[in-house]
């Protein structure tokens, strides 16, 4: 038997039956073999820590951009390349004749597929916390699946793919998983402390079903209802809301912040002036998802058929449209919705009555804002003063028109 000295790569070629010249396949697999640690944390989750040369690990590992399929459905976790990101690391592997410095461990979550065997003897730290042994993986063909994903490190791996130096060792921490849930939840809780694109992590929550951190599991009701109102056909928002998992060449139609409706909703839910907070049981963390939903879908679809003009134009060119207008409107939505029973057939036509009041005082798209100094309407922006001034304007008119009516 052939020693193997540590971290060696030894290439086996197995025979395998050619494929039809169609298929344009390479006819034999490439195996790759790592001597390892194996980390006792979890047992259905083996943890893994080895090296790669940096020309084997775009050959063993994919990145999952976050996207959506054809029914809508979320695929992938990943944010969009950085380029300047991944020109300064590319810059600074191929310094100084490749004498570099990186510590950095790219995260990858394996395929079950992936085999390790132990070594023989007592485990190396003598108390039970790691094992050695070989990881083996098979380096796929063309256009077959790779054994591993990145969960973290995306930028350093384009970097290193790109590197001068094709056999740089790479630090790698690894564990198994299969399910697209867990590779998720792993890649968010990495990411919790760092700054990830607020509409990625909106969109990945609500696919992630275990314990998260406070800060995270908080959003994830208002970022699972921000989901509805953007794929849900009969959602006034239905095609309007921009996702980081969106395509390079975004739809005109796409005007609405998904993180301006997430901070609605959020809102909302956490005061207890705001009239989604019914909707939550405290004791037991759960909420009533289809009571949200016909609230949300009645006030918006009333304010959708009350401002037509203005709804569904760009933030540039309406100002309903802007975060500033939502979140104010979504003030107004406490106030209005508080006295709505969403559950009469007349739901929609009493909110669209209560809106009705407002047309007057409302410049969305052109003229100025007389209550608010004189302010013209794309001049409104999304910071705390101008949501302030305007949310105040609109649910002082609203009060004076509840009084008269009354």
């Amino acid at each position: 038997m052939r020693r193997v000295s540590p971290g060696a790569t030894v290439i086996i070629r197995r025979p395998k039956l050619s494929p039809p010249p169609s298929e344009g396949r390479l006819s034999r697999s490439i195996v790759v073999r790592r001597r390892a640690l194996r980390i006792f944390q979890e047992a259905d989750h083996p943890v893994y820590l080895f090296t790669l040369r940096a020309d084997e690990l775009s050959k063993i590992a994919d990145i999952v951009r976050a996207s959506r399929d054809n029914g809508g459905d979320l695929i992938g976790y990943q944010r969009p390349e950085v380029r300047k990101h991944v020109a300064n690391i590319l810059e600074y592997l191929n310094s100084n004749n490749g004498q570099v410095l990186f510590p950095n461990s790219i995260i990858l979550a394996m395929s079950s597929a992936v085999r390790f065997t132990s070594t023989r003897g007592p485990r190396v730290d003598g108390q039970g916390l790691a094992a050695a042994g070989t990881l083996q993986f098979t380096v796929p063909r063309e256009g077959d699946p790779k054994p591993a994903w990145i969960v973290d490190g995306q930028q350093r791996a384009v970097a290193l793919s790109r590197c001068k130096r094709r056999d740089f060792p790479v630090l790698v921490s690894a564990f198994i998983a299969d399910d697209i849930e867990t590779q998720r939840e792993q890649f968010l809780r990495v990411n919790s402390t760092k700054p990830l694109p607020r509409g990625l992590i909106s969109e990945l929550l609500p696919k992630v079903t275990t314990v998260l951190p406070a800060n995270l599991a908080a959003r994830r009701a208002p970022a699972a209802l921000c989901d509805i109102l953007a794929r849900d056909p009969e959602s006034p928002f239905h095609g309007l809301i921009r996702r980081s998992s969106g395509t390079a060449k975004r739809s005109p139609a796409e005007v609405v912040s998904d993180t301006a409706l997430m901070q609605v909703i959020q809102e909302s839910l956490s005061y207890p002036s705001g009239c989604l907070f019914a909707y939550r049981n405290l004791a037991t963390g759960e909420t009533d998802f289809d009571g949200v939903r016909h609230l949300l879908f009645v006030y918006w679809t009333a304010v959708r058929e009350t401002f037509p003009d203005a709804w569904g134009k760009p933030p540039t060119q309406s100002r309903l449209m802007h975060s500033a207008g939502l979140r104010a409107m979504g003030k107004l939505m406490d106030r209005i919705m508080a006295t709505v029973d969403i559950r009469r057939a007349d739901a929609l036509s009493r909110v669209r009555k209560e809106l009705a009041a407002l047309r007057s005082i409302c410049n969305w798209t052109s003229g100025r804002w007389d209550p608010l100094n004189g302010l013209r309407w794309d001049e409104l922006q999304n910071v705390p003063a101008h949501v302030r001034m305007l949310s105040n304007l609109l649910l002082r008119a609203h009060m004076v028109h509840a009084n008269g009516a009354a």
